[in-house]
């Protein structure tokens, strides 16, 4: 079953994406279909609009990463440190239930740090948790 997009879900992908200059983080190619991948899926809540958790990449290596885990896993790793992947990881293991208040919270969040983005090219956008 898929997962439901909604606007926090668009807004977080459009400032992953801007961030990276629309550029992939694997094979750094910089047109084409760019996608907000995620290193935990989704379906974690408390990590699914965490900066820490998503890069962007194009449509085929988010396919590549996506049919081979472990190799995703390596790579995640390489580029940001065992460390990284150990906090995020305990991150990734509490319970957060989401409601549409806080969603529209979320979408609201990553909304203003896109504007802020696109005036100031140096703005880095700061994660909603």
């Amino acid at each position: 079953m898929a997962i439901k997009r909604d606007a926090a879900d668009k807004w977080f992908s459009d400032v992953v994406r801007k961030k990276a200059g629309f550029t992939c983080a694997h094979c750094n190619k910089q047109n084409g279909r760019m996608e907000c991948a995620h290193i935990y899926g989704r379906a974690a809540k408390s990590v699914r609009w965490s900066m820490d958790n998503a890069m962007c990449l194009c449509h085929y290596c988010h396919m590549k990463f996506t049919a081979n885990p472990f190799e995703f896993t390596a790579f995640c790793v390489d580029t940001y440190g065992a460390g990284h992947m150990e906090l995020l990881r305990e991150k990734w293991n509490v319970l957060m239930p989401t409601t549409k208040k806080l969603r529209a919270e979320i979408a609201k969040h990553y909304r203003d740090e896109f504007k802020k983005m696109e005036a100031d090219e140096t703005y880095e956008p700061i994660s909603y948790n």
